[in-house]
């Protein structure tokens, strides 16, 4: 009978000291949990009204689901009385190895907020970057999934990109179309400056503004070469690209204009030796 007076007793003097703190801070934990996913929840629909694009809104969720109820739990056991030194100490040591582990997936996950962030290419977007191009389907935390022309799909390290030069392809609304066409010097340059128009002019994917342009660039070794440049819209860029080549190269052909191609003549210079008998 004594010895269970006496645990009953020590328990009431743990329940008045440490017990009841431990108890209020289980129940502060729980009602901090309930917080925290009710303020999480508002910071997606914020992000939602705000058109965040889905992958940014879904790391920014775990981000601040992780670093909250962790930042809780801390401050509770430090209301507790339990020491949080070793804890802190214990994550840094932890952080620290897992750092040096994965410093190529961490690189790449700092590129990925990067990109998130920054925003030098969305999904759609057709880049070239890394040594590789193709449209973006997806911009994860580790890596961006693009798409070849072949419908190749290509993984590149967000680290890689973020550190890298970036061409985006269709990031404006128009794209300049840059052709050379090249002539003999024995043709007339007004004609065919004639003809290069005459073909824009009836391309109705160019558009009027920025002006085309038609001029001399080069006067090379075996033919006089012609700059044009004519602007359309992004999504027209291939289709006025091939139409012009096609279209100027019937109209050379309908003006019997030359284009010169590489020539090769060989001298052969005879020798007539005498011959002693």
């Amino acid at each position: 009978m004594k010895i269970y007076e006496q645990a009953l007793e020590k328990f009431y003097e743990w329940l008045s000291t440490s017990g009841l703190k431990i108890v209020i801070g289980l129940l502060l934990v729980w009602i901090g949990f309930k917080i925290i996913t009710r303020v999480i929840k508002a910071a997606n629909k914020v992000m939602e009204k705000r058109n965040v694009d889905v992958t940014l809104a879904s790391f920014l969720d775990g981000f601040m689901n992780i670093c909250l109820k962790l930042l809780l739990v801390l401050m509770i056991m430090n209301y507790v009385g339990l020491s949080t030194s070793g804890i802190i100490a214990l994550l840094g040591s932890a952080g620290i190895a897992v750092g040096l582990a994965l410093k190529e997936s961490l690189s790449n996950f700092a590129g990925g907020v990067i990109i998130l962030f920054i925003r030098p290419f969305n999904v759609g977007d057709y880049i070239e970057g890394a040594g590789e191009s193709g449209k973006v389907d997806k911009i994860g935390i580790f890596y961006t999934h693009m798409s070849t022309v072949d419908n190749k799909q290509i993984l590149v390290p967000n680290g890689t990109l973020a550190n890298g030069i970036v061409r985006n392809y269709t990031a404006q609304e128009m794209r300049r179309v840059d052709l050379t066409f090249c002539v003999g010097y024995d043709q007339d340059i007004r004609a065919v400056k004639n003809a290069i128009f005459s073909v824009i002019n009836k391309e109705e994917l160019i558009l009027n503004e920025p002006e085309p342009f038609v001029a001399v660039s080069e006067l090379a070794d075996s033919s006089v070469n012609f700059i044009t440049r004519v602007w359309t819209e992004t999504d027209n860029y291939w289709k006025v690209y091939y139409s012009l080549l096609e279209n100027v190269k019937i109209k050379f052909d309908e003006e019997n204009i030359s284009i010169p191609y590489p020539q090769m003549s060989i001298h052969v210079n005879k020798t007539q030796e005498n011959t002693i008998n």
